[in-house]
């Protein structure tokens, strides 16, 4: 029979059976964590059902017993009600003790999605109490709880027996194998009150086996997103620390900030303590870390490096970040510590890069029109204790402004640009190896101010040629205070024995002023596979010497980078910054290649000359860094350079670039990459070569090979090797293999790393391993030195 009934317009004990029926088995899992079994809150009628909630009720028979005082819903009972199923075979109401029991094959659909499934469910009418006897719940979110009984006293604490709880799905060809993970508990506590879920006498097992015990731990409720209590403890090993342990504490403070302390002790150096501040607002977040040790042995290390000479340490870091508006950011990243290596040495979360950027920013971006200004210094983390640190300098500030006006000018595109730089530099880098000088960085101030416009506009003729007038102006302000050292240097800078050397002035003004002419000629040819596009292209620009090139005063802080290549070719301006600046008339000529196939490949390439044409070739200049010396490009007629490359629609890639001696075609530098997806394979190779150097220090070709594999098994497994020779000192620099398990609820990874120092051949060896448990959380280890035998 069918019963369709108005909460409205029903007593209260009726309307207390009719909610009640609906939600009878709701009450006994409706306090659970959510990670669990997915339910919040604290669920009464009143606050659950709506008033005019309506009831559709199915049952074979409807019992009204007056001696019993009961009213029974049996055989085939079906009830809906605000979105909630409940079947069950027989659902009986006692008026007298105000109880409501299900019982027989009792299951229950919660509007959210989540199933509950049990014996028999006996609960007080207004929910406070209860009791669910063989109980198994399964949520949307994909986990799953099981216990013998469970028991709700007070309408807060609810205990359940015997109880297994597991984020991994069951097997669907063997649903009686156990899970790869699970928690089985003799008592799992819930507290609606404060918030949290307790596991007594609980041990973890992996596929039904037991890996790890715990008297009681206790979690928070994750319908609280932040929760004050401990975190996952982590492990750690190194040579010199030794074994570590670390215990995180966090500390929700309110809604929008938070702190987290954690105490790390290792068996070698003792006892680091760290704490994080985080705060969040509505347009932005910042934090402060702080971290400390005094370390127990500092003679692990040898003694003459940093981390063997110091003893009290510590560092305090803070980043930040804010949305001033949709164009504007701010923000900063700083790190001070008490010697330069402790961050790295201790793995101190987002301070522990070799290369550290200090700075604090201003950023803006509107279309085409970029603003950026910023204050920055580069900590280079390192254990000896003189090196690259002492010689980075501070940059105060460092700005650029670009400018590009929305609509044409004279029919062409204008771009302003706007660069300015200030440094100080405490300790000057200054080498000298066999009667050669490199100056990588002046002791002392300076200061340099970039303005530059560019116009071009491209023609298209009938006959499909492009071309291209550019016109460009530029002008600099360059300002020095050296100390008396990099003045001395500079003087009587030595390149293969003989001094080039000049005078230093404190002020430098020069100009630079382009004309430019850029023709290419896209010629199209198609058969019925395949279509090839052949585009010869030409430059020429015409422009006096650079000003002060000769003199070695002039800061190059920015520009020592430079790589000649076909990527390269075709720029006005080679030098990769503002300090250096080419002068002199040239010209960049070279034959593009694209084409596509009707099996989905695609080629492309490029192949290309520069020639200096007249006055001075300024990367045949002498500069403190040497950056124009075995460029290519120091010579008249510059060195060939090349690209190719192939790509096909199954995965496919390969390219190669080179610059071959334009007289003697000698390989000067290449790079091979190639990379391959076949099934569940994927493999990558390269290969690198680079001449011999001296100037930069390296007086031997340099040349090595990387590999890399990865495999995946099946839908779960997979595994990588990966590796780097050197073919010059014939030294495996470094090698890796690793292996990985993941599912939706279970990842783990394992790997194992090597390396070999290619001068002095010592080796080092580490591992690290991480397990993840989908809804309890994320824990490893990893090692540096080990030995350097197992």
């Amino acid at each position: 029979m069918g019963v369709a009934a108005n909460r409205a317009g029903m007593s209260n004990r009726t309307a207390r059976l009719m909610g009640a029926t609906a939600l009878v088995a709701l009450c006994a899992y409706a306090q659970l964590p959510q990670a669990a079994w997915a339910q919040s809150g604290d669920l009464s009628f009143e606050e659950y059902a709506p008033k005019d909630a309506q009831m559709l009720l199915t049952a074979d028979n409807l019992i009204y017993d007056n001696d019993r005082n009961t009213i029974t819903a049996a055989g085939g009972v079906q009830i809906e009600y605000a979105g909630n199923q409940l079947v069950a075979d027989r659902v009986i109401y006692d008026r007298t003790t105000s109880r409501v029991m299900a019982r027989g094959r009792v299951e229950i659909v919660e509007k959210g999605g989540n199933r509950i499934y049990a014996d028999e469910i006996d609960v007080t009418d207004n929910f406070s109490d209860g009791f669910v006897n063989a109980l198994r719940v399964e949520t949307v979110d994909k986990t799953y709880f099981a216990a013998e009984s469970a028991q709700r006293e007070g309408g807060r604490v609810t205990t359940f027996n015997n109880g297994i709880y597991t984020a991994c799905q069951p097997c669907e060809k063997k649903p009686d194998r156990p899970p790869i993970w699970q928690i089985k508990s003799q008592k799992i506590i819930w507290n609606g009150e404060t918030k949290t879920v307790r596991f007594e006498n609980a041990r973890f097992e992996f596929f039904g086996m037991p890996i790890a015990y715990l008297p009681f731990f206790q979690v928070a409720d994750p319908t609280v997103k932040r929760k004050s209590g401990f975190l996952i403890p982590s492990a750690s090993y190194k040579k010199e620390l030794g074994f570590g342990v670390k215990v995180p504490y966090y500390l929700a403070l309110s809604p929008t900030y938070d702190l987290t302390v954690s105490g790390t002790y290792y068996t070698k150096q003792g006892f680091l303590g760290e704490a994080e501040w985080r705060q969040r607002f509505d347009n932005g977040q910042y934090s402060v870390k702080i971290a400390g040790i005094r370390q127990q042995e500092p003679e692990a290390w040898k003694a003459t490096t940093v981390n063997g000479s110091e003893t009290t340490r510590g560092m305090i870091g803070s980043k930040g970040k804010f949305q001033i508006n949709p164009r504007w950011a701010f923000g900063w990243d700083v790190l001070a510590q008490s010697d330069k290596n402790f961050s790295r040495t201790y793995s101190i979360s987002g301070f522990a890069d070799t290369v550290q950027t200090s700075e604090i920013y201003l950023t803006g971006l509107d279309d085409r029109n970029y603003f950026d200004i910023r204050a920055y210094h580069f900590n280079i983390q390192e254990d000896v204790k003189t090196g690259r640190d002492e010689q980075q300098p501070w940059v105060l500030p460092s700005f650029d402004y670009s400018y590009t006006p929305d609509e044409a000018v004279a029919g062409g595109e204008l771009n302003l640009d706007f660069n300015a730089q200030g440094l100080h530099r405490q300790n000057i880098s200054l080498r000298n190896t066999a009667g050669t000088s490199r100056l990588d960085g002046a002791e002392g101030s300076s200061g340099r101010m970039t303005a530059e416009a560019e116009w071009k506009r491209s023609f298209v003729t009938s006959g499909g040629l492009v071309v291209t007038p550019i016109l460009q102006a530029r002008g600099d302000a360059i300002y020095t205070d050296y100390d008396a050292v990099t003045i001395n240097g500079i003087t009587n800078f030595e390149v293969n024995g003989s001094t080039v050397g000049s005078d230093v002035r404190s002020s430098y003004y020069r100009y630079m002023a382009t004309a430019g002419l850029e023709v290419r000629w896209p010629v199209l040819f198609s058969t019925t596979s395949a279509s090839h596009v052949l585009e010869p292209v030409a430059q020429v620009f015409v422009r006096p010497n650079a000003r002060f090139q000769e003199r070695l005063g002039i800061p190059n802080e920015d520009a020592q980078s430079l790589v000649f290549d076909a990527t390269t070719l075709f720029e006005r301006d080679k030098f990769s910054g503002y300090d250096r600046i080419e002068g002199g008339t040239r010209a960049n000529v070279g034959l593009r290649y694209s084409g596509s196939f009707a099996n989905g490949w695609t080629a492309h390439g490029l192949v290309g000359q520069s020639y200096h044409l007249a006055g001075d070739n300024s990367f045949a200049q002498p500069d403190l860094v040497h950056v124009g010396a075995y460029s290519g490009l120091e010579t008249d007629v510059s060195d060939f350079v090349g690209m190719a490359g192939l790509v096909s629609p199954d995965g496919f890639a390969f390219s190669v670039g080179a610059r071959l001696d334009e007289k003697t075609l000698d390989l000067r530098r290449a790079d091979v990459k190639t990379a391959a997806t076949l099934g569940n394979v994927t493999a990558s190779l390269q290969y690198a070569f680079i001449e011999a150097q001296p100037l930069y220090g390296f007086n031997y070709d340099r040349q090595e090979v990387t590999g890399l594999t990865k495999v995946k098994f099946n839908e779960n497994w997979s595994g990588f090797a990966s590796g780097t020779y050197d073919l010059e000192s014939k030294t495996l620099v470094k090698n890796s293999y690793g292996f990985a398990y993941g599912d939706d609820c279970f990842i783990y990874s394992m790997t194992y790393t090597r390396s070999e120092n290619r001068t002095t051949h010592e080796t080092s060896h580490s591992f690290g391993f991480a397990v993840s448990l989908r809804t309890i959380g994320d824990f490893g280890s990893s090692t540096g030195d080990l030995n350097t035998t197992f």
